[in-house]
């Protein structure tokens, strides 16, 4: 079994905001082929969606490739919208020379258009050095590498009120068993609402789905429901569907009780635990320290987190994120992506705060506070057993839209979860409507 990497602390102490938002200065640069300055007068645009802090960031991390080769890199958001923006400049054959993609699907989606260059020469020598197997294979499309996981989300955490856990006497759990047998049920018995929930986002109950079906089914069954090789009829989904009804089958445990868990948007959950006081935790990723801080929380005091509990033999670990590609053959393309997969580039991020990097390369201590430390250690450590965010990888229709497919089915779920073979049989009719 892998060991707990937070094991023994009980829950991480997160150190306070400089996990999202910290701006200290780290030394920018890279050594790739070609001379200091030998790219000047080269223009090239880089289109992401980022912006505010996150963009400031990033930008700070081009402007070590611009100081180390003389070429100008310019920043462009695509909105959260990423295709909306991609789709009319592909068509008119004028493109970003590097797009940063928010889902694996969409490397698929580019490269059957031929919209998007392989990674060649230093680039592909960087991927191959910096990142695992795994992370090679995410942007990687009939054996040829696009793309570079560039910025990662850790998605298997639960974040919740110390102050509530005190009231109640219980620590955090480990296993499903300890999270829905004794910490759940004693919060209850003290008069303390155990969740809030966030149904209203589809998307939320996605990663709900996503770890437990990857620490009960593991990593190989998870691979095969992504390729949609095994149906959504399996009994492994099922499974996984009766050990959410743990929770989503309690309407007291949920704030607002079920109609509540299912009207309830992101980040509104996340206040209703750290503002309102409503509930004593809520399920969703690293980034839900923003939200917890403008909902007035501390974060490493009065708002904490500890990791999704283990529901087989090892805890999951399930890890979102944004890819780099290239788009144009121009000059510097080659050498900007080879730049941005190195860990002098991603270690100037991670010093920034706000930031996640799957490059094995990356140290710990390149993050600026012990609870980033931490979430990047467990990344490296789950080792093969890491798995990005199934709904991102299945065709969006069925995994990422508004009232379809995953999100839909799995908000019915919430509202009743009591017929889980039923269920299943839906999510397989819209996963084969999607192919």
């Amino acid at each position: 079994m892998r060991e707990h990497m937070w094991r023994g602390r009980g829950a991480l102490a997160v150190t306070a905001a400089a996990a999202l938002v910290a701006a200290s200065a780290c030394s920018p640069g890279a050594t790739q082929s070609g001379g200091a300055g030998d790219l000047a007068g080269v223009e090239l645009l880089v289109a992401a969606k980022w912006t505010g802090v996150e963009q400031e960031n990033f930008t700070e991390v081009l402007a070590g490739f611009e100081e180390e080769t003389g070429a100008t890199v310019t920043y462009e958001s695509t909105g959260e919208d990423t295709g909306a923006y991609l789709g009319p400049k592909i068509e008119a054959g004028e493109p970003p020379d590097v797009a940063v993609l928010p889902q694996p699907g969409l490397v698929r989606e580019y490269a059957a258009q031929d919209a998007l260059v392989p990674l060649s020469g230093d680039a592909a020598s960087a991927l191959e050095k910096n990142y695992t197997g795994y992370w090679r294979d995410l942007g990687s499309v009939d054996g040829d590498a696009y793309g570079v996981l560039l910025k990662a989300a850790h998605k298997s955490i639960i974040w919740y009120r110390p102050d509530a856990f005190d009231q109640a006497g219980v620590s955090p759990p480990e296993t499903w068993d300890d999270l829905t047998g004794t910490t759940a049920g004693t919060l209850s018995d003290a008069g303390i609402t155990p969740f809030a929930m966030c149904g209203a986002s589809g998307w939320t109950l996605t990663d709900w789905f996503e770890n437990v079906y990857l620490s009960q089914a593991g990593p190989e069954k998870y691979d095969q429901l992504v390729a949609h090789e095994i149906p959504w009829t399996d009994d492994s989904v099922v499974q996984t569907l009766e050990t959410l009804a743990d929770v989503w089958g309690k309407e007291d445990w949920m704030a607002g009780g079920t109609e509540g868990a299912v009207q309830t948007d992101f980040p509104t959950c996340v206040s209703q635990v750290f503002g309102q006081e409503q509930a004593a935790m809520v399920y969703e990723a690293d980034f839900v320290a923003a939200s917890a801080q403008e909902a007035g929380a501390t974060v490493g005091e009065t708002a904490q987190a500890f990791p999704f509990p283990a529901v087989g033999e090892d805890a999951p670990v399930v890890v979102g994120g944004d890819i780099a590609v290239a788009m144009s053959e121009a000059e510097g393309v080659q050498r900007l992506m080879a730049y941005l997969a190195s860990p002098e580039a991603q270690t100037t991020w991670a010093g920034l705060g706000g930031y996640l990097s799957a490059n094995s390369q990356v140290e710990a201590d390149a993050y600026p506070d012990e609870f980033t430390q931490t979430l990047a250690q467990t990344i490296l450590e789950a080792g093969d057993d890491v798995r990005y965010d199934l709904s991102d990888q299945v065709p969006s229709q069925f995994g990422a839209t508004e009232g379809k497919g995953m999100w839909a089915v799995l908000q019915d779920y919430l509202r009743d979860p009591s017929d889980p073979e039923g269920a299943a049989e839906k999510l397989e009719q819209a996963a084969s409507n999607a192919e």
